[in-house]
């Protein structure tokens, strides 16, 4: 099976890479902008759209749930409308919540919808159980703290026995809430309480995480520690070379800015796995 391809829709004033870009210039998400370029992006490839409200790069300010739901559910209702796969970027079992009474107003089985939540160990204790109970799929990604708190969080005794252990930590939550195995996806989370050189680590030992046995999501797109090895404007071309290294390693998708870079990437590697 060929890696699948998460298109990133950033309905964010603050996010590092393409924060304002959907903005109607009023405060609030240009609907018809983000549904175009949502569009655009299965055109060139994407398996499903990631649509996140909050910004996570490190030192953001925490967006009120009320303001995340605002910016895109929305948005959100018009992707499932159009039929576009979702995944929904979101730390809050709240909104988590909304999006799923969101699939079930358009008609969807809420097990076609994502949720990916980047909170790690500290996960919404009412996550686990909804995820449970909805039989959605959820992207849980190893982080030790917010964006105010995870740069300081680094210390780890050996890295990837740390990460994988506290990752399955986070698992095991919503498996005891009842969750089954299929519908959990792991991230590694690259960026997440990591230095630049613990996500190199991370990245050259990504087989590591897929022999755990659950499906792995890999997200290095566009971030700061490829900036130390490239030349201005080229962390695309970063990003793809990721892409391959990642779908070589066998996991399940890779959640990237630029979808035409990754998809022919590992296509690529699918020709060669043929």
């Amino acid at each position: 099976m060929s890696t699948s391809i998460m298109g990133i829709l950033n309905l964010t004033p603050d996010s590092f890479s393409d924060g304002g870009r959907f903005d109607d210039g009023a405060g609030s998400p240009d609907v018809a902008a983000a549904v175009t370029e949502a569009l655009r992006m299965t055109q060139t490839g994407a398996d499903l759209i990631d649509v996140g409200g909050e910004s996570t790069r490190p030192g953001a300010v925490p967006t009120p749930v009320a303001e995340e739901q605002r910016r895109i559910l929305p948005v959100l209702e018009e992707l499932l409308g159009c039929g576009i796969t979702v995944s929904v970027d979101t730390r809050r079992a709240a909104t988590a919540l909304a999006a799923l009474e969101c699939a079930d107003r358009c008609g969807l089985d809420p097990r076609t919808l994502t949720i990916n939540d980047v909170s790690g160990a500290l996960t919404d204790p009412a996550m686990p159980e909804l995820i449970a109970e909805s039989g959605a799929q959820i992207v849980i990604t190893h982080n030790r703290g917010d964006s105010q708190t995870m740069g300081s969080l680094t210390e780890y005794e050996s890295l990837l026995e740390d990460v994988a252990a506290e990752l399955l930590a986070v698992r095991d939550r919503y498996l005891d809430a009842g969750a089954r195995r299929e519908q959990l996806i792991l991230d590694p989370g690259i960026g997440f309480s990591k230095t630049h050189e613990q996500n190199w680590e991370l990245i050259r030992s990504l087989e590591s995480f897929v022999r755990l046995g659950h499906r792995v999501l890999f997200g290095a797109s566009r971030k700061g520690f490829l900036g130390s090895v490239t030349s201005e404007g080229a962390r695309d071309t970063a990003t793809a070379v990721l892409s391959a290294l990642a779908s070589q390693a066998g996991v399940w998708g890779v959640r990237v800015h630029d979808v035409q870079g990754s998809r022919d990437a590992v296509q690529v590697i699918s020709k060669l796995r043929r």
